[in-house]
């Protein structure tokens, strides 16, 4: 993943609602936004499709710090995305992860990460934060542009698509006879390690 400074820089100038909040904060350019969410603690908020519940909490997960940023960047007309990938956990990344994948003998647990694309970079605003994961996460098994505030039902019928699509389709997986319902029950076993690492 690049850094957020690869990512071009531009005033707020907009009228959009999340261009009026960095303004009411003082922060008056697109890079100094990136950075301002970048620092902000990593943190699981209380509805992620409340588009400005990181600036009411103090806090973000990937979800709601790209949607912030992937926001911002439609308000300027600036060419950069939110993207939705679903990568391998496993315990080189996730700490625990093979206390799951016992369980449900699976090679990895498929979990969804978000992050920005600009051109062919890359960038995730969640890395370097105490996000739970032991490093970045930068291979994906499946990737797509969705609208930045995607709603946490619209993500999940994505990821299922994803799953019945191509994932359970991936040799290493149907060789093995896994079918969606084991993956589904090893995700929120995913979802619940990942938020006690927070």
């Amino acid at each position: 993943m690049a850094t957020y400074d690869i990512l071009p820089d531009t005033d707020i100038n907009g009228s959009g609602v999340v261009s009026k909040e960095f303004l009411r904060l003082g922060v008056r350019g697109f890079i100094n936004a990136c950075r301002y969410v970048h620092q902000l603690p990593y943190g699981y908020n209380s509805d992620r499709d409340d588009l400005l519940i990181l600036f009411k909490e103090g806090r973000g997960s990937c979800t709601t710090k790209h949607a912030v940023i992937a926001t911002l960047a439609e308000e300027l007309s600036l060419p950069i995305v939110k993207n939705l990938g679903i990568y391998r956990m496993t315990e080189n990344i996730v700490t625990g992860t093979k206390y799951i994948l016992g369980k449900f003998n699976l090679p990895y647990v498929p979990m969804v990460h978000c992050f920005l694309v600009f051109e062919d970079y890359r960038v995730d605003l969640t890395e370097g934060n105490d996000n739970g994961k032991k490093r970045p996460v930068e291979q994906f098994l499946h990737t797509e542009t969705v609208i930045p505030n995607i709603s946490a039902k619209d993500e999940y019928l994505l990821y299922r698509n994803a799953l019945k699509d191509r994932i359970v389709l991936r040799e290493e997986l149907r060789g093995a006879g896994v079918g969606i319902k084991r993956i589904l029950q090893a995700r929120e076993q995913g979802i619940k390690l990942l938020r006690s690492k927070v």
